[in-house]
């Protein structure tokens, strides 16, 4: 742990500085490999709820698993759980008569910042990106996978690729507060707070990490300044997954000088993106990047929808935050930032294992796409912020 501690010393003071995130000791945190695991472990949790199961999410939809989900809460409900639900208003679709059954079984739920026409508004609108349950206080989830049918290969034609975290332990708690901020920001109902929501905690690992939130709601660019910190501090290497790969000039900065000081920078981006701006936008980036010896990765399994950063074995991330303009700036994000050596070990597995389903990019072979893919890709940069 001191080992840790000490390799990620500024990146701890920095996020409390900006956020108050505090730094947090006795926890559990189990690392989960795509939605189908997510969704195993989640509802297992989920049956053995006593006093409260609290959701904030961009995408909950009611197709084949999720309709498994909400009836899941719905029973819940019933047998006298708490249940609240903040959903984004733009990323979740749920049909009319599901909501009337939520209302009707006990369950509360409430639109993050609701639009008039949620389905032709897009991407435009500060959202609400994050995905967090607590459940009894004790156990926590946060990550990539949202609650819809796309996040598990078992109901998908594309397989998805994607990294989310279990978290047993006291930073539930700082869980628990985000939740409950955002409660107060979308609901005009004053919640009597009491030690059911922030139980103790003896956990068996002990496992340092900090949860940190970004959004137009902070004073500072919490999650983007722990990765800068985080690559700007690295001396081994620099191993980053992301969707979406639109960085801020200092983010590119961090990972070009890096590079050129001889640290392992490697990235890994879907080939083929769910996205035709994101995926060009992402390009335009690339060569930049490998002219700086940044080792880039195209995923070709599928889509790869994970958002994680190790750095030399003593700090990682996972979270919702792509390494984008939108999610450092503009969208409302949850990270971990975790400083263990057993869980980079884990999470550099993971990478490993998505290198070989990945084709790395040549730089010469890169520079020679045709002028009107770059121009494309110029443009697709210049949109990407507002779309």
């Amino acid at each position: 742990i001191a080992s840790c501690l000490v390799g990620s010393e500024m990146c701890i003071r920095d996020s409390y500085n900006s956020d108050k995130s505090k730094l947090t000791i006795n926890n559990d945190v189990k690392l989960i490999k795509n939605g189908d695991k997510k969704f195993q472990l989640l509802f297992e949790d989920l049956k053995k709820a006593e006093h409260h199961i609290h959701l904030e999410y961009f995408i909950i939809k009611d197709d084949n698993i999720g309709t498994d989900f909400l009836n899941l809460l719905c029973k819940k409900a019933k047998e006298g759980v708490e249940i609240r639900i903040i959903i984004d208003d733009v990323g979740s679709s749920i049909s009319s008569k599901m909501k009337l059954k939520l209302r009707d079984c006990g369950v509360e739920m409430h639109s993050f910042m609701p639009v008039l026409f949620s389905k032709f508004t897009g991407q435009m609108n500060y959202r609400d990106h994050r995905k967090i349950i607590v459940i009894d206080g004790k156990i926590g989830y946060l990550g990539g996978v949202n609650v819809s049918d796309r996040y598990v290969n078992a109901n998908n034609k594309r397989y998805w690729r994607d990294t989310h975290v279990r978290i047993i332990g006291e930073a539930v708690k700082q869980l628990q507060i985000l939740f409950f901020t955002t409660w107060d920001f979308v609901v005009d109902d004053n919640i009597e707070i009491s030690k059911e929501y922030f139980p103790e905690h003896n956990c068996e690992e002990n496992i340092p990490l900090q949860i940190a939130a970004s959004g137009p709601d902070t004073d500072w660019s919490n999650i983007m300044e722990a990765m800068f910190v985080a690559i700007t501090n690295a001396e081994d290497y620099i191993y980053v997954t992301t969707p979406y790969l639109i960085p801020n000039a200092e983010i590119v900065t961090a990972l070009q000088v890096a590079s050129r000081s001889n640290i392992d920078v490697k990235i890994i981006v879907p080939k083929s993106s769910d996205s035709w701006i994101a995926e060009y936008a992402t390009n335009s980036y690339l060569e930049l990047l490998l002219e700086a010896g940044v080792e880039v990765y195209h995923y070709t399994k599928g889509f790869i929808h994970a958002k994680t950063m190790v750095v030399d074995g003593v700090f990682s991330t996972v979270g919702t935050a792509n390494m984008d303009y939108r999610s450092f700036n503009i969208n409302f994000e949850v990270n971990a930032l975790i400083y263990n050596s057993k869980i980079s070990k884990q999470l550099i597995e993971l990478f490993k294992s998505d290198m070989d389903d990945s084709e790395k990019i040549d730089l010469e072979t890169w520079k020679n796409r045709s002028k009107r893919t770059k121009i494309i890709e110029a443009i697709a940069r210049l949109m990407a912020p507002i779309l």
